[in-house]
């Protein structure tokens, strides 16, 4: 009994003592949001640094300096500065980016192979003179050990299933090259696939397109839905393997843009594995810029129809329109509201950040260039996001996806490659 009260006694002098210290302060938005950066850096899911190469400089690096691209405005020609440096990546916190090596799907498909090549080419001829910073990765152990050495990794994803020009074998020497995802369409239909911003030809994946996404994870290549129809996106799905991922789209519910990504495909990749990597591009994030962009299109019509004959008359009355009628941008909030509506649908596992950076004029403000990412964190933390899926957001999400594809590419390396028939 005299145990009894001792211990009572005791509980009630540590009850009181506890009760007497301050309360731990908690912690602010931005100290969870940074917390969350320091453990995992931002692995952004797609930037088109390398086409602004083949734009700007035909390729050509010479005297091009990464460090800092602040400076590549030409006023003349109404181009703006470039949105990535190396700089301004550090400053965001990106640990590890995919570069993608976009091509027109408008090029002859042989002619699109070269062009993928050649901008294969000058992303690995960045990346090394870049060695203090960045350093080519083709894996997970690679992406990794970047993170330690303190370096951004750096790995090639493809844009647009043209780049193959309807040949696995094509598709897997761009794999020996370093190609790490491949989008399976870009703006148009090719030959096997429908995208989402084409009239569907396909009713989705053919005969062959099935082929393509399998031979991919084969290899240990992630499969890239972003551009694609719903259709394509579902016929992917049901014969994928390994996760799948959404390079740079948004949640349709939110903004009825074809690009974006309906709710039977969300949950389609939560069932998958996948992962759906939010972008930064207004007409995809805000459907007021998405209804601006329909009017847009209106106006050079108009334009073009009261101007015939006159083709400089026509670019002058859109410009004029333009003046009048600027795009809508939206806030940090608006690309928060997707991360928000994807991750209670189908949970934090399944999102991450995929800026579109370089592939795209006008940006949500607040989000312009590779510094302003943890803007965006410290939003998610103010509404709530816990460090632990503010790190699965910012690249936990992606790591596990990638290990993932190679752990079934591991199971599958006895499996002979899929073959089919030259076409000339």
């Amino acid at each position: 009994m005299r145990h009894s009260i001792l211990l009572a006694g005791s509980l009630a002098s540590l009850l009181a003592l506890s009760a007497s210290l301050p309360a731990k302060p908690a912690r602010s938005p931005e100290q969870i949001a940074l917390a969350a950066l320091a453990a995992a850096p931002v692995w952004d899911g797609h930037n088109d640094v390398p086409e602004q190469l083949r734009d700007r400089r035909r390729n050509v690096l010479g005297d091009f300096d990464f460090r800092d691209t602040t400076g590549t405005a030409d006023p003349a020609s109404n181009v703006g500065a470039m949105q990535t440096d190396l700089i301004r990546m550090r400053q965001g916190k990106i640990g590890a980016q995919f570069w993608s090596v976009y091509v027109s799907a408008n090029l002859p498909e042989p002619q699109a192979v070269q062009a993928t090549l050649e901008q294969i080419d000058v992303t690995r001829r960045l990346i090394a003179r870049s060695a203090g910073d960045l350093v080519l990765c083709i894996d997970s152990r690679c992406v990794e050990a970047a993170w330690k050495s303190g370096k951004i990794a750096s790995l090639i994803g493809m844009e647009g299933g043209h780049s193959i020009g309807g040949s696995l074998a094509v598709l897997r020497q761009m794999h020996a090259l370093g190609a790490r995802y491949m989008t399976l369409t870009h703006f148009k239909n090719n030959a096997w696939a429908d995208s989402a911003t084409d009239a569907p030809l396909h009713g989705g994946l053919t005969a062959l397109g099935k082929d393509v996404v399998r031979e991919m994870q084969r290899l240990g290549m992630l499969v890239d839905l972003a551009h694609v129809s719903e259709k394509t996106m579902l016929d992917a799905m049901a014969i994928s393997g390994a996760p799948v991922i959404v390079s740079h789209s948004n949640a349709f519910a939110i903004n009825h843009h074809p690009r974006n990504v309906p709710d039977a495909a969300l949950d389609a990749i939560k069932r998958n594995g996948g992962i759906v990597m939010v972008n930064f591009y207004p007409p995809y994030v805000l459907e007021a810029a998405r209804q601006w962009g329909a009017e847009r299109d209106a106006a050079e019509a108009r334009s073009k129809a009261l101007h015939r004959g006159d083709p400089a008359g026509a670019k002058a009355a859109l410009a004029d329109w333009d003046k009048a009628h600027p795009m809508p941008r939206g806030t940090i909030g608006d690309v928060a509201d997707h991360l928000d509506y994807i991750a209670r649908r189908i949970g934090a596992d399944h999102v991450g950040l995929g800026g579109d950076l370089d592939g795209i004029e006008v940006t949500i403000a607040g989000m312009e260039d590779a510094s302003t990412y943890p803007a965006l964190f410290i939003e998610l933390a103010r509404r709530g996001w816990s460090q632990s899926d503010l790190e699965k957001l910012a690249s936990r999400n992606m790591l596990r996806v990638l290990k993932a594809a190679e752990a079934y590419a591991f199971a599958h390396r006895g499996d002979p490659p899929i073959e089919n028939a030259v076409s000339f």
